[in-house]
This record gives structure tokens, sequence and C-alpha cells, in this order.
């Protein structure tokens, strides 16, 4: 039932903006929102970045916000960014060939939807954000969104790359493409991150069923393992974590050659006990007021962050 009904009206939420209003309007919201969001300004990012290099994890931190319809909007976003970058700089995250920082963009949130030179814009925006990345000492990976993106996103990831080759980007396992990205994309150098997707896209698009979508996980996955680039493994599916464990145990990846990456406020304990073993384990950070969709999205991707939201509306509850 979640999958074939609660999660597609849960995706169909997300982009409504007359359910955004009555959800953000509820007292209730903000405190279940706390448990993903790290709050809304750069200090409050900071300060819970600086808490999970403590615990011996890696952050990226994404200032949220998608879908922006006015340039001076995404110049704002731009702003966000550099103040951000600023205050990662300043904090002690030990120098290597990994980079304990990184940032998210979402391309949307710079411009890439407006509708004169939304491209060109959403390039130029996040070429002066590398630019203060790379002074920061801090990594930064693009974003996956919907697949109408898709084409636009890779092609401003490969003209960032050719001034910066650090720079890395999403991969969405139930897009029926993405083998062939995966293919494309894993040379030398590279950074892919790989998720299931988080979208509602058409059938002829994406995979609907599940177990479609994770033997495609599984394929691209061994895809990036087998490539020469640095996978970073996005999931909390115990079945995605175990295979790439496997690779660790079979000899063919050591453990400083890929990343795992989980969600700030999920699975908290499974990030903690991965980081015992060895791996390296980053922690996707959001921020900012814009948390509606982000919110919606991951109240579609388990039972039991829904469970988690609903539980917020008993008498009594605590969160």
């Amino acid at each position: 039932m979640f999958t074939t009904t609660l999660r597609p009206a849960l995706l169909a939420a997300s982009r409504s903006a007359r359910v955004e209003r009555t959800v953000t309007g509820l007292s209730s919201t903000r405190k279940v929102v706390a448990r993903f969001v790290a709050g809304e300004t750069e200090a409050h990012a900071a300060a819970a970045t600086t808490a999970l290099l403590d615990s011996g994890r890696y952050a990226s931190i994404d200032y949220l916000g998608e879908d922006t319809t006015e340039i001076a909007q995404a110049r704002s976003t731009v702003s966000h960014y550099l103040t951000l970058l600023e205050a990662l700089g300043e904090l002690p995250a030990a120098a290597g060939e990994v980079r304990p920082l990184e940032v998210s963009l979402k391309l949307s949130a710079l411009g890439q939807s407006l509708p004169r030179d939304g491209h060109a814009i959403a390039l130029e925006h996040a070429h002066k954000i590398c630019t203060a990345a790379a002074a920061a000492g801090v990594w930064v990976t693009v974003d996956a969104e919907d697949h109408t993106t898709t084409d636009s996103t890779l092609a401003v990831v490969r003209a960032l790359r050719a001034d910066f080759s650090w720079v890395g980007t999403v991969l969405q396992a139930y897009l029926l493409r993405t083998e062939g990205d995966c293919r494309d994309l894993s040379g030398p150098g590279s950074r892919i991150r790989l998720c299931k997707g988080a979208y509602r896209e058409p059938e002829g698009v994406a995979y609907q069923a599940r177990d479609e979508v994770d033997a495609s996980y599984l394929r691209c996955l061994d895809i990036l393992m087998r490539g020469q680039g640095y996978p970073m493994v996005a999931t909390h599916d115990p079945v995605m974590l175990d295979a790439a464990t496997g690779y660790l145990r079979s000899g063919r990846r050591t453990a400083d050659r890929f990343e795992f990456q989980m969600l700030y406020g999920i699975r908290d304990d499974e990030q903690r006990r991965l980081v015992g073993t060895g791996a390296h384990l980053r922690t996707y950070v959001p921020y900012g007021d814009q948390w509606y969709g982000y919110f919606m999205r991951r109240l579609a991707e388990r039972p039991a962050n829904l469970a988690f939201f609903l539980r917020s509306f008993r008498p009594g509850a605590r969160g």
C-alpha cells in the first residue's frame, strides 16, 4: 500500500502549493522537520556539520530551494552558499585526498528553470560557487532533480569539471537511462552519488516497481564499483548497504575508494556503525527555510518516516 498508494500521493503533494500551505501551517510539523533539517541559517548548518565531523563522519550541506522562478531568488541562493562556504572554510576539517566537507547544489535553485537562458545562468552561478568552494577546500556535488533536467544538469557538470575536476554529480537508479550514464561517467577522477530517486516520474522514463528499482540500483552500483571513479553509495536500504560492503569483503574495492552517504536524521545508529568499521560515511545535511519539498520527499521514502510524522499529532507527543 505504501509504495503503490501513499508514496505517489506524497510525491504529488510535494509539488502542491495548497498542501504546502496546510502542512507548513501546522504547529507540530516544525518539530518533525527538525529531525530531517539542520535549521534555517548557515550557523545552524555549521553547528550540525561540526557535530558530524566530531563523530568521524563527513558532511554534504545543501541550502534548500528548488524551482526558482526569479533571477533575484537564484542570486540569493548563491549568496547563501558563499556565506556557508566562508563558514565551512573555518571548520577544522582534516585535509586529504577525500575532502570531509562538500556542498550539494540543485541547479533549479540556481536558475536552471528560468524561461530565458536558465541553463547558462545556472552554470554561471554554479561556477561562482565552485570557485569559492575551491578556496575553502570544499567539494561540490550537483544534485539530480526530475528527469526533464537531466541532460542540462549533466552538461553543466561536464562544463564545471573542465575547471574543477573534483565536481561530482548524482545519478538516480530508477531512471531507465542511468545504467548508460553510469558507464559514461565512471571514468578517472569522477565522483558519482548513486541514489534510487525521489521524484514522481512517468512510465517510459523510470522503473515503477520497487524490485525493478532495486535491481537497477545493483546493476548501476556494479558499474560504478568496477569503474575508475569514486562511487558515493547513497542509500539506507540494508540490501544495498550489504551489496556495497560486499566489494570490500571481496577485495574489489578498498574502504578509501568509495563512501556511503545517508541523510541527516535517518538511521543515525547505522551511520555510526559504518564509521566504526572504517568506512567513509557522509551525511547529507539540508538547511534553510524552503524545506517543504525536501520534507515531503523524505516522508515518501520510508514508511517509518511517515509514521514518525503522524505520531507527532497524538496528544502529548514529543516527536
